[in-house]
């Protein structure tokens, strides 16, 4: 019985919920309806508790994103917490300060009673133990020095990394183009380079290590790169028909840069034009590079 009331008063509770109710609107002249709204109490509580939800999220919200959070009572504002903050670094370094004063003192006490004052920097390290470190080799890491040693076997950079060139001539050039020159370095002429055919759409590689420091266009000689070599060495190629680098781009002897070429105006077939510069003049690449 207890809980047959129980069900029909819970019945009875949500008819009167979802009863419905017309609100309607006059015009007070000629009494004719303009608008009207049919409602339950179910409705109201709904969007009655939505739009509370609503207003609570965006309470929330602006408090714990927005300057607003200042305005309550008992938080901080900007200037308390930059106060936090210098009373925090002025906290460390009186500390600091302290510690300082105190090692000042032991070591006068120290000097006194005839023994060595001991440096703050070495008291600040005193309790640390450093002779029970040991270094050990991993797998990893002997595959990786095993590698690296087998790719710069053959490397001629490696073996004059650390030795200053006294001279262009001891140095080795790397071939840009395999070819036949065929026409030759010659300053008087303003010719200050070579040229060289090659197969078509050979690769143009770099003669030495080096950094490209030019890589663009121009109307004469076309599609151009300039690096940037190691002793005041600068070498040039010109003509090209597409460039591989950038500049800024880090090359390697042999890397390649570009791709032979006939472009610009001062050219009449496709070739590779070559220069050397040393201490900023002009020398005969074929006097230290085999082309053929």
């Amino acid at each position: 019985m207890v809980t047959e009331k129980k069900v029909k008063r819970s019945k009875l509770l949500m008819n009167k919920l979802k009863h419905k109710y017309r609100l309607v609107f006059f015009n007070d002249n000629t009494f004719e309806e303009v608008w009207h709204l049919r409602l339950s109490l179910l409705n109201v509580l709904s969007v009655v508790g939505t739009i509370s939800l609503l207003l609570i999220t965006l309470v929330i919200v602006m408090i714990a994103f927005t300057p607003l959070r200042e305005f309550i009572p008992g938080y901080p504002d900007e200037d308390m917490r930059r106060n936090i903050v210098l009373n925090a670094i002025r906290l460390d370094s009186l500390e600091k300060q302290i510690r300082i004063r105190d090692q000042y003192f032991i070591n006068l006490n120290a000097l006194i009673s005839g023994g060595e004052p001991i440096k703050y920097e070495t008291a600040q390290d005193s309790g640390k133990n450093y002779k029970n470190i040991t270094f050990t080799k991993s797998v990893h890491d002997s595959l990786l020095r095993q590698r690296i040693e087998e790719e710069e076997q053959f490397n001629f950079s490696v073996s004059v990394r650390n030795k200053p060139e006294s001279s262009i001539s001891e140095m080795h050039f790397f071939s840009p183009v395999k070819g036949i020159i065929t026409n030759s370095f010659n300053a008087k002429e303003n010719h200050y380079g070579i040229d060289i055919v090659g197969s078509p759409n050979e690769v143009v590689k770099a003669t030495l290590d080096g950094t490209v420091i030019i890589a663009s266009w121009t109307l004469e000689t076309g599609y151009i790169i300039q690096i940037q070599h190691q002793n005041n060495i600068v070498s040039v190629y010109k003509h090209n028909a597409n460039l591989l680098k950038k500049v800024g781009s880090l090359v390697k002897a042999g890397d390649a840069i570009a791709i032979i070429g006939n472009s610009g105006e001062l050219t009449t077939g496709p070739h590779l034009h070559f220069e050397l510069w040393y201490n900023g003049k002009p020398v005969n690449p074929a006097e230290y590079i085999i082309f053929n």
